[in-house]
């Protein structure tokens, strides 16, 4: 599903985004905004969260600079759903890995949401 990323722009599904992205495991690409542009809080996945996901994977950017924070953190793991947290690089392929891995898995489809910030 992520085909490429580069510092600035992902592409994923044949189309290139260079603005943030909420990947979703049903295919839907939504904009992806943070009130602080590397920190990134409870407000900031709340969204992916409500979609009651099995797994949310967030690339923190080129060189990892974004943070996630402590309580976003517990407010993800409260919910029963497992966190997983690299460069964005790295966090696209494993998000590409879950995806592709509950393909292969018959009638069952991993839910899977990927957070990049495509920048720092």
């Amino acid at each position: 599903m992520v085909e490429e990323y580069h510092f600035g722009s992902i592409t994923i599904s044949g189309k290139t985004y260079n603005y943030d992205v909420e990947v979703r495991w049903t295919g839907e690409i939504l904009k992806w905004w943070r009130e602080e542009s590397h920190i990134i809080d409870v407000e900031d996945v709340k969204r992916a969260v409500e979609q009651n996901p099995e797994t949310i994977v967030i690339g923190t950017g080129e060189s990892g600079i974004a943070r996630v924070t402590e309580e976003a953190k517990k407010f993800i793991q409260e919910k029963g759903i497992k966190l997983i947290i690299d460069k964005t690089e790295e966090a696209a392929k494993t998000f590409n890995i879950i995806n592709a891995g509950s393909k292969e898995e018959e009638g069952k489809q991993n839910k899977v949401i990927g957070l990049f910030h495509l920048t720092c």
